[in-house]
């Protein structure tokens, strides 16, 4: 699995001559979550109607440009590392009780509009989308992503509906959410992290695949004392649980460690080419 030194071997976001168009929606209100809903399209410059375009879904849209997805996407595409693909950034509402995980909230009342949010996402954004633009029917060539909380929240909603995405893309994923506090003298990491507890239960899902990113300055907790920060123990854990469910690692999973990568959008952006190349890759 890669590790990369951030500083030698991230490549740097490049001007292009490509430009991808940018369209955003707003003033969109959906019942489910009680609010207006704000979407940016990131779209080629000349879509061909007869092509199927492959698709990724961001949390967090609000945080585009900071990550520089459209400036990395050009990039890319002019260099031909990945084909031309649509990019749709939701921008997040109340992040604390829309993301997290549909199965339950957690210990703190937290995510309770998780499963509300996935909802949207399927039974609302992506008839809209697959509607309006040329997106491929092929759930291999769609996508989720997110940063932290984001992350977390787009690995449920894949892991849940394999008939819409198949495959998850995790920056900094906030898989401590879980059911009981970890102050507490019950607390078990095995019984109380809810999206391992739900892999766990859940069955195999053929073709999907998940790709996973951590800093090794993400956070100074270390809930266990084991010398290893625990958004890299908790992403770790997670792997195990899909491995053990029988997603292969390096075919099914990837994972990226970020030397120095610390919780925040600039390395957020120093991993999105090796994301949306892992994703979308000219193989």
């Amino acid at each position: 699995m890669e590790e990369p030194n951030k500083a030698e071997e991230s490549p740097a976001v490049a001007e292009s001559t490509y430009l991808y168009a940018s369209e955003k929606l707003t003033d969109i209100y959906t019942k489910l979550l009680g609010r207006n809903v704000e979407v940016e399209i990131l779209a080629p410059p000349k879509m061909v109607s007869s092509t199927r375009y492959p698709l990724l879904i961001l949390n967090d849209g609000q945080d585009n440009e900071a990550v520089k997805v459209k400036q990395t996407l050009e990039r890319l595409v002019t260099e031909k590392v990945i084909p031309e693909i649509i990019v749709v950034g939701v921008m997040a509402g109340d992040r604390k009780q829309e993301y997290g995980v549909g199965l339950r909230g957690d210990y703190y009342g937290r995510g309770k509009l998780a499963k509300a949010y996935s909802n949207y996402v399927i039974t609302e954004l992506m008839p809209y989308l697959t509607y309006k633009y040329p997106i491929t029917p092929s759930p291999t060539l769609r996508a989720m992503a997110g940063y932290s909380l984001g992350g977390l929240s787009a690995l449920d909603i894949v892991w849940n509906h394999p008939e819409v995405f198949g495959k998850a893309g995790v920056f900094s994923g906030s898989f401590w959410w879980r059911k009981r506090d970890s102050r507490s003298i019950f607390y078990s990491d095995y019984r109380d992290r809810l999206m391992h507890l739900q892999v766990r239960r859940g069955k195999f899902k053929p073709g999907m695949k998940f790709w996973f990113q951590t800093g090794t300055q993400d956070e100074v907790s270390d809930r266990n004392k084991n010398g290893v920060i625990d958004s890299i123990d908790d992403t770790m854990d997670l792997i195990s649980e899909l491995t053990r469910k029988g997603y292969r690692p390096f075919h099914d999973i990837q994972y990226l460690e970020i030397k120095d990568g610390k919780h925040n959008q600039d390395t957020w952006a120093d991993a999105m080419p090796h994301f949306l190349t892992w994703a979308f890759g000219n193989k």
